[in-house]
Parts: C-alpha cells; structure tokens; sequence
C-alpha cells in the first residue's frame, strides 16, 4: 500500500501537488491491483512503483498541448517511469481518477471542518457555562420580550453546533467513495476486484453504482452540510452584531490596541469580523445551489459539473474553515458587558414581566381574556410613560382585589424568570464536544 498523503492545511489540500499525489496513487494501486489479477506482469509494477512521480510544472506544459489534464498527468508519468507505463490507466477512464482523487481531497478537507467546528462547540459551551446566570433581556421581533440569561442564548448556539457537527460527520461518510467501473461504469474493461482494492487502500467504498462519474447528489449533501454550518455561523454573528448596536451595546467583539473602527471616526469600534462571517456565509450558501444543479446530467455524463466543481468546493471548504476559525477568536475574546444588559431590562420599566402577573391574575380566578385586559391596560400605560408597570398595577384597583403589594412585587423577581433554566444546562454539562 502507498502511504496517504500527510493531511495538510487546507491550501494544500486543494493544490496541484496534492491533486496530482492522489491520482498518481490511484494509478499505482490500479495497476498493483491488477498485478494481483496477473495482468500486469510483475517486473513491471516494480518499475511502476519504483519510478512513479511526476512534475506540476511539467503536467502543465503537456497540457497546453493536449488540453486534458489526466492525459498530460499520465503523459509525464510515462516520461519517468518509461515502456511500463503503459499498464497505467488500463482499463480506465478519467473520471476514475478524477472522482475519486476528488473524494480523498473532500475528505481531507472534511476533516478539517470537522476539527474547526468540534473546537468552535468548546468555545461555545465553556462560554454558555461562564454566563449561565447572567440575566439580559430576551427579544422577540427585537422588542424587549421576557428576562432570560447571556449562557441560555450561548446554550442555543452550542446545541446547533453540534447538530452541524453531526451533518458534517454523515457529509463525510456520503462523500468518502470512489469509482473504478470504467468509460460508463459497466467494468467492461476492468475487473471490480481492481475497484475494491484501490478503494479499500486509499480508506474509501466503492460506489454502489455509477455512471462515467461518482453520482453528484453525493456532492450536494456535502455543500448543504457546509451550507448549514456557515448558515449557522452567520446566524450567531448576526446576533452579536445586533447585541453591539451602540443603543444596545451589550456584547462587544474583541478590539485590539491600536486597530482601527473608522478612516473619518476615532470613536468607531466596529464588529468587522462578525460582518465578515456574514458576507462568506452567503457565498457558501450559493455554492450550495450550485451542487445541486450539478445533479442532473446527460445520459452517463457530460462535464458541465466539472468546471463548477472547480470553483464551488475549494472555495466553500477553505472559506468556512477561514469562517469558523474567525469566529472562534471573536467568541474567545468576546466582550460582555452584564451591567448594560441589566440597564437594559430595566428600559421598558417591568412590562418584561407582564406574563408573570398574567399568570398570577389566571390563577386567583381570572379567564384568561379578562386577566389579559387587565395586564395590557397597565402595560400600555407604562408605553405611554405615565407610569411604571410596576406602580399601575399597585394602584389599580381591579387589580388589587385579587393581587396583595407582595405578591405583585413577587412577579417582578428576574431570578424566578430564570429558575428552571438549569434544565438546559444540565443537558449542555452532558454534550459531547468531540465527533
């Protein structure tokens, strides 16, 4: 067996050498496969694997003359390994060693992204843990909602991440096969077992079945599982761009001495990075669409997929592991401002607790319609700045047959908003950070 390749950064992954390391793999095993099935002679595949190497620079030169780029790959490999190369790509078609170098190249970059993303959960979890019981304001159309805490909104995120790690694990196991059938997939001129063999020494499946080419549904749930992730992404670094609105100003991405917001403002301190995060998500998110037109093809094949590919799956792999690395740096270095939130529940003067008093007013005999009315009579008031919430319904009458001043008072208390979140955490100390 032919070492693998060494798994590199992701550059590297999705550079020529790398590309053509892999295809030249595929042809080696080919032909020590069917070496096995006596074929080729043995003398032969010694030559073979003695002398199998080529040059990038080379390749590319032959390819100007050829315009095709397996051909002028195999072309420099005969150059260096002389009359026995002739047994390389027998039997075989491009597609065979373009899909399924594809596939090693997708798993590499995969595992990567799953990497990234099993270190993003532990930012966001040990984050979530540190602000379990740091009360904010919960929103709903962005209007101040009801109280609940900075590690609940961080709990959310970790519980999504995970989800997206999951994908990202079922993505890998879809996209790790390979395909040696041959011009149309039928084995007419090459034995399964040579299939099997290469695939089982490179850690892939055979596919199933296949046409000229690997079927591409295969690639569309992969970039939708990059999709999800770097929609998740923006997702959270939407929310922190809204929390960093100078109105509301209650978390802040990292600034560094000496950076700078503005060329015209000194004051600026802006969320760039979680800008950023948004902006590549929708790239990602396009690619995706991509994939999938690349599903449907003529007959056994055509290559309007190809020069695509070329673009969408380098592209999305380096981005979004550029994207959650980013993003974990942003997390790491986030900044909280607890007193702000707390400033902030306090702006709407306890309308956050109106539910509260709602339930109470249910539960000494209201309907729910006439506790209703009662609780948005005092709350629209409060809108209205005549006074507090709290205050009108101390001084409403109707309010006050069922309710005591104490147990008014007692609906206002953040930390009984706030007292079965534990629920969550619990299940968020038990979450498995690792693949």
């Amino acid at each position: 067996m032919i070492e693998r390749y060494s798994l590199p950064e992701m550059k590297e992954i999705w550079g020529d050498y790398s590309r053509m390391h892999n295809w030249m793999q595929i042809e080696v095993l080919a032909a020590e496969a069917m070496a096995q099935l006596g074929i080729v002679p043995q003398g032969d595949l010694a030559q073979i694997k003695q002398k199998a190497q080529f040059d990038v620079d080379r390749v590319k030169e032959i390819e100007k003359i050829t315009r095709h780029d397996v051909v002028a790959f195999l072309q420099n490999l005969a150059e260096n390994i002389g009359e026995p190369a002739r047994w390389l790509h027998y039997g075989m078609t491009s597609s065979d060693v373009l899909d399924t170098g594809l596939a090693l190249q997708l798993r590499d970059a995969i595992d990567i992204i799953i990497e990234d993303t099993s270190k993003l959960l532990g930012v966001i979890k040990n984050r979530a843990l540190e602000f379990r019981s740091t009360p904010m304001i919960g929103r709903t159309h962005g209007v101040h909602a009801e109280p609940i805490s900075f590690g609940l909104k961080l709990a959310v995120w970790a519980f999504e991440t995970r989800r997206n790690l999951d994908r990202l694990l079922i993505a890998r196991e879809t996209i790790v096969v390979g395909k040696l059938s041959g011009a149309v997939g039928s084995y007419a001129s090459i034995d399964p077992s040579v299939e099997q063999y290469v695939c089982e020494q490179l850690g892939l499946r055979p596919a199933e079945a296949s046409s000229q080419i690997v079927q591409r549904d295969r690639h569309a749930e992969y970039m939708s599982a990059l999709a999800i992730s770097a929609s998740s992404l923006e997702k959270f670094a939407t929310e922190i761009r809204a929390l960093q609105k100078t109105e509301v100003m209650e978390v802040e991405e990292p600034f560094r001495e000496g950076q700078t917001g503005s060329s015209a403002m000194p004051h600026k301190r802006n969320p760039i990075i979680c800008e950023r995060v948004c902006g590549c998500a929708r790239v990602i998110r396009a690619n995706a669409q991509v994939a999938l037109q690349d599903m449907p093809l003529w007959h056994e094949r055509d290559i309007s997929h190809s020069s695509a590919e070329r673009v969408i799956l380098p592209d999305s792999t380096t981005l979004l592991d550029y994207m959650i690395n980013k993003f974990c740096a942003v997390l790491e270095g986030l900044v909280v401002y607890a007193w702000r939130m707390q400033n902030n529940m306090e702006l709407s003067q306890g309308l956050i607790f109106s539910e509260k008093v709602l339930l109470a007013l249910i539960a000494k005999g209201n309907t729910r319609q006439e506790a209703y009315k009662l609780v948005q009579r005092n709350a629209m008031r409060a809108v209205r700045g005549e006074e507090s919430f709290r205050e009108g319904l101390l001084h409403d009458a109707e309010v006050g047959k069922f309710l005591t001043p104490e147990e008014v008072d007692s609906c206002f208390d953040v930390s009984v908003s706030l007292a079965r979140i534990d629920a969550v955490f619990a299940r968020l100390e038990q979450l498995n950070v690792k693949p």
